[in-house]
């Protein structure tokens, strides 16, 4: 019985899934067909691996429907309904930076930057950076549900902040900076933290889950951006002091 409730509509995710992936698939056979010509065995990696992410996602997106949305939402309603429900701030921060560390899509954009800068910029600095970024804007998300200020007094001076911190951060980390911004807003943060706020607005009296619940993915996508600039901001300043070292040396 267990099990028919678990696996209930995996069908129609299967076809959600397979229709999702189709695209992909035919964009590669193109191109391997008229450009890439792969090898044999390397087809047969690309096409072992195309298989296990079906899979994977199909798994992924049926224990969303079944476990990260209704626990999120009753976790929120939960919390939002207790008499000293600021506790919803520290818990939010804490939330947000383990649902960070867990997101696939920042582990992958952490080991290509990684990569692609040589080391340079380490990818448990960008791991860290985007974990704070991430917790603090899941707080502050709280917090406005809490106190019922609008959306924008935090999104108009953020994006301002990000603005001027782009004038003065160093220029590798820009590009970096907003990309972060999509990938911090990925299916680990949507899934379980935005149910979760939308269970917190439910529970609240005079709190709209439309016009309070929503809104938090905005601040995700934002708090990153800073917090990488900011990152920029730290390396232009190790990188002039390693300078004036070296000019005093000479």
């Amino acid at each position: 019985m267990t099990e028919i409730k678990v696996f209930a509509g995996f069908g129609e995710t299967l076809y959600e899934v397979f229709f999702a992936l189709v695209p992909l698939l035919i964009f590669f056979l193109f191109f391997q067909v008229f450009f890439l010509k792969l090898s044999r065995q390397r087809l047969t990696i690309i096409f072992k691996g195309m298989i296990l992410a079906f899979l994977g996602l199909s798994l992924f997106l049926q224990g969303v429907h079944v476990g990260f949305l209704p626990v999120g939402e009753l976790m929120g309603e939960v919390l939002g309904s207790l008499p000293y429900n600021w506790i919803l701030v520290p818990i939010g921060f804490i939330l947000g930076l383990v649902a960070t560390f867990a997101e696939p899509a920042v582990r992958v954009m952490t080991h290509e930057v990684e990569k692609v800068s040589s080391g340079y910029i380490s990818k448990n600095y960008m791991l860290y950076t985007l974990s704070l970024g991430v917790a603090l804007s899941v707080a502050l998300s709280m917090w406005r549900i809490l106190a019922g200020f609008p959306l924008w007094y935090f999104i108009i001076p953020g994006y301002a902040l990000a603005l001027i911190l782009v004038f003065f951060s160093n220029d590798t980390f820009i590009g970096i900076a907003f990309d972060s911004g999509g990938v911090a807003t990925g299916p680990m943060t949507v899934t379980f933290i935005l149910t979760m706020a939308l269970g917190v607005a439910a529970s609240i009296e005079g709190r709209d889950p439309l016009i309070d619940g929503f809104g938090m993915i905005a601040l995700v996508a934002l708090t990153p951006i800073i917090s990488v600039l900011v990152l920029g901001l730290l390396y232009c300043r190790k990188e002039r002091e390693c300078a004036e070292q070296s000019s005093e040396k000479l």
